[in-house]
């Protein structure tokens, strides 16, 4: 079929994306070599299509599909996004992507080549023409404009000749090789398509349960991305097999997306109505109630469909500010002991089948918990970490923010309620890192999570570089108390630069007993829990790689807002790599793409800021391109991916 009746079809809704499908990914330098391949009349590959009727179909984009069968597109998606986008002028009904990836793309005529505009090299050039203008008006416009040029006259015959050939592309006939028949179900044709793009991403079994969803419900994944929009405002970021993850158990009780198969669409439609309101009413309790109101100090995102779960069999409430914290401390213990870092769905099953076979849930949940773990006690060295990779960050932060922790600069509590955003607080080393580096104390020491405290902006820039047994002083005698809310051992001794070993042992100590404090109060009990059994188990891990303080962050964070400025998707902060084998973390990746920063057809990057050789070779042992700089990052992106010529 010739690609110019390819696009037409598109138009009259005869061909089109099936739901399933990801979005528009290739960069300029792809468009660019498609160009050059169809101009030469290289082969570039046909398409490979699904034949089904137009009533079962459930395709992207809001067009109206043409009556009774329609093509859609399973291979091929990105050529004909690209060549509809050149030759229209517009992105087809279908897209999702960056318009800037085939828009303005010129021709030379005298060299023969494909470049995107640029004014330098461009303007006032009547050699470069606009391939779109040309596809959209014809050659009659141009044939004058050529013949009327004292410096293109003398070649007129041969640049002619050469947009013919150019505009010629439109006529290029494309194999199309088409999927039909009864037995082609969604489960069929996604093998189908995973096969075919088995270079690429494949579709997740989100993907698959959604498109079966979408079939029926066509604005099902707009709605999903509208409460996950909401919950982004509000400064927590989640993905749509998260909420799928949550829906699911809350419709089924069943971890597996398979269980949504003989959901219909009303039904999915109503579990997501009550699902969004769970997850609002968690959301509002966590942060109220622990103080984890911003994403960074989420911890055990998984725990959230047990949570949900439970809520839902028990009419949507808590029966008593007991059950209530009683929940919470399941969630707080299974994010500490990574209870969901591993295989999510196994796990997962476990805890739902509790839930379904007792009654008293929440204590066989907790028992269950304990019984994996070994105890539920939390121990000095369980604060041994460093960086705010840290399992045990959201638990000081928790701290902070429940406690009676004091600002250094006011006196003023550190409450959530009295102090609202994340952006009021900043980590602060009570031990200076440049004091530290000086004293030749390692990386890991200087940003031990021992030496983290949150204090106001104010307060932080106040103290500034000074050493403990300067300020603390000073802080005592103003407010009295301070020091101790937010557990510094007050032997003055340990706030001498070399007694800084001890003095994080001891705040260890004091963090791991108020940990344990708040903890037995979620219980409503004093008493203290038993000793543990499995020993080996609680050892404390350093785990390589993370941000190391606010420099850091800021650079990483304007570091995706301008990666999304170029239509790129945002990076994972703190990326979590894990072994394979056991689905322990084996290191903290600074921002990472681990499908790429194109999914699927780039390779998985990590931008890792002064971090030690270990976490650059398990992250490039682990298949990630990683860069050590931001400006280098940034040259990968705008040379490899978005194909711009480099600056001098």
């Amino acid at each position: 079929m010739e690609i110019n009746t390819i696009l037409d079809q598109i138009d009259l809704g005869a061909m089109a994306l099936p739901e399933f499908q990801r979005g528009y990914v290739w960069n300029r330098n792809q468009v660019r070599e498609l160009m050059n391949s169809l101009y030469h009349r290289y082969p570039v590959g046909g398409l490979l299509v699904w034949v089904t009727k137009t009533e079962q179909a459930e395709s992207r984009g809001d067009q109206a599909l043409s009556a009774g069968n329609v093509r859609l597109i399973l291979d091929g998606q990105q050529r004909i996004t690209s060549l509809y986008g050149i030759i229209r002028g517009t992105p087809p009904p279908f897209f999702e992507g960056s318009t800037s990836t085939f828009t303005d793309l010129y021709f030379n005529i005298e060299e023969e080549s494909f470049e995107f505009y640029g004014p330098v090299k461009m303007n006032d050039n009547p050699r470069w023409i606009s391939i779109t203008k040309l596809m959209k008006d014809g050659l009659s416009s141009l044939i004058g404009q050529i013949y009327e040029n004292p410096d293109l006259k003398p070649k007129a015959n041969l640049y002619i000749t050469r947009l013919n050939q150019l505009l010629g592309i439109k006529n290029v006939s494309l194999h199309i090789e088409e999927v039909t028949g009864a037995d082609k179900t969604v489960d069929v044709v996604v093998d189908i398509f995973n096969r075919v793009n088995s270079g690429g991403t494949k579709l997740s079994k989100g993907d698959l349960a959604l498109a079966r969803i979408c079939a029926e419900w066509p604005d099902a994944r707009q709605e999903l991305r509208h409460a996950l929009y909401k919950w982004q405002q509000a400064g927590f970021h989640f993905k749509i097999d998260w909420l799928l993850r949550n829906i699911n158990t809350v419709l089924t009780g069943e971890a597996l997306f398979s269980a949504l198969k003989d959901v219909n669409a009303g039904e999915f439609q109503e579990a997501l109505r009550r699902t969004t309101k769970l997850i609002d009413l968690l959301l509002n309790i966590i942060s109220g109630r622990l103080g984890l109101d911003h994403d960074r100090v989420l911890g055990g995102r998984y725990a959230f469909p047990i949570m949900t779960r439970y809520l839902s069999q028990n009419g949507g409430k808590f029966k008593s500010v007991e059950e209530r914290d009683t929940l919470l401390y399941w969630y707080i213990h299974s994010f500490l002991w990574g209870r969901f870092t591993g295989s999510t769905e196994s796990v997962l099953n476990q805890d739902l089948a509790v839930m379904e076979t007792h009654e008293d849930s929440l204590e066989r949940l907790i028992e269950q918990l304990r019984i994996w773990r070994g105890d539920l006690v939390v121990r000095a060295e369980n604060f041994a970490g460093w960086s705010r990779g840290a399992r045990f960050y959201p638990m000081l932060y928790l701290l902070t923010r429940v406690g009676t922790a004091k600002d250094w600069g006011t006196g003023l509590p550190l409450k959530a309620d009295l102090l609202g955003k994340l952006n009021h607080l900043q980590i602060h080393h009570i031990f200076p890192k440049s004091q530290l580096y000086h004293a030749e104390y390692s990386r890991s020491q200087v940003n031990a999570l021992a030496n983290f405290c949150f204090l106001t902006q104010a307060t932080n820039l106040d103290i500034g570089n000074k050493l403990p047994k300067v300020y603390f002083p000073e802080i005592e005698a103003k407010y009295p108390g301070a020091l101790a809310s937010q557990w510094i051992p007050m032997d003055s001794r340990l706030w001498r630069m070399e007694k800084y070993p001890d003095f994080l042992k001891a705040r260890q100590a004091l963090l791991a007993s108020a940990a344990n404090s708040f903890l037995n109060t979620l219980l409503m009990t004093s008493q203290p829990q038993e000793e543990p059994v499995l020993l080996e188990v609680l050892s404390p891990v350093t785990v390589p790689g993370g941000i190391n303080g606010e420099d850091e962050e800021e650079q990483l964070l304007r570091t995706n807002i301008w990666i999304t400025e170029q239509g790129l998707p945002e990076g994972e902060m703190l990326y979590e790599l894990l072994d394979e084998r056991s689905g322990d973390a084996v290191a903290l990746l600074d921002l990472a793409w681990p499908e790429g920063i194109q999914t699927g057809y780039s390779e998985p990057v990590a931008l890792l800021l002064d971090e030690e050789a270990s976490t650059l070779e398990l992250a490039s042992s682990a298949g990630f391109r990683c860069f050590t700089s931001v400006d280098s990052f940034r040259s990968y992106v705008e040379q490899e991916i978005l194909a711009r010529e480099p600056t001098s």
